[in-house]
């Protein structure tokens, strides 16, 4: 075997064991594209309609500990505000932009993220709790809208 033989299969063989650890971890498995099936994991619906966009449904899949961790594991940028952290949501994948909300303080009342919990088929619940604090199950549905308080516009 040749010396560029064997560094190409040397190669190849860490390339499959990489994907390998890869495809056995789940964690490091993508969020899916769509909501989740069954109670593989939490779907998280964004509803981006308020800046001129859609709706986004994803999958987090397993067992997000947190609602923050739902919509981080669902592919979902998440940024808080400079005083709170997470625990006020404020920018959901860069909306509002930093230009009309700098994100110091809590949002106001009449522009921010409201929290909704749902099942598939059901309405959606305003949540009680924040984000930071509330344990999705699997199986449920978690729903961002953003303006005074409105739910998402699709069902859950």
């Amino acid at each position: 075997m040749t010396t560029l033989t064997r560094r190409a299969a040397l190669l190849l063989a860490a390339l499959l064991t990489a994907v390998s650890f890869v495809a056995a971890d789940p964690a490091a498995r993508p969020a899916q594209a769509a909501g989740c099936s069954g109670t593989t994991g939490v779907t998280v619906v964004v509803d981006f309609t308020a800046f001129g966009g859609s709706v986004e449904r994803r999958c987090a899949l397993g067992d997000p500990a947190t609602g923050i961790a739902a919509l981080q594991g669902a592919s979902f940028t998440v940024t808080g505000t400079s005083r709170w952290g997470l625990a006020f949501v404020c920018r959901l994948d860069g909306l509002p932009t930093a230009a009309a909300e700098a994100c110091v303080n809590t949002p106001p009342t009449s522009a921010y993220w409201s929290y909704w919990h749902g099942t598939p088929g059901s309405a959606w619940t305003y949540s009680t709790s924040g984000a930071s604090a509330y344990n999705p199950a699997p199986g449920s549905v978690e729903g961002w809208a953003f303006g005074s308080g409105a739910q998402p516009t699709v069902a859950p």
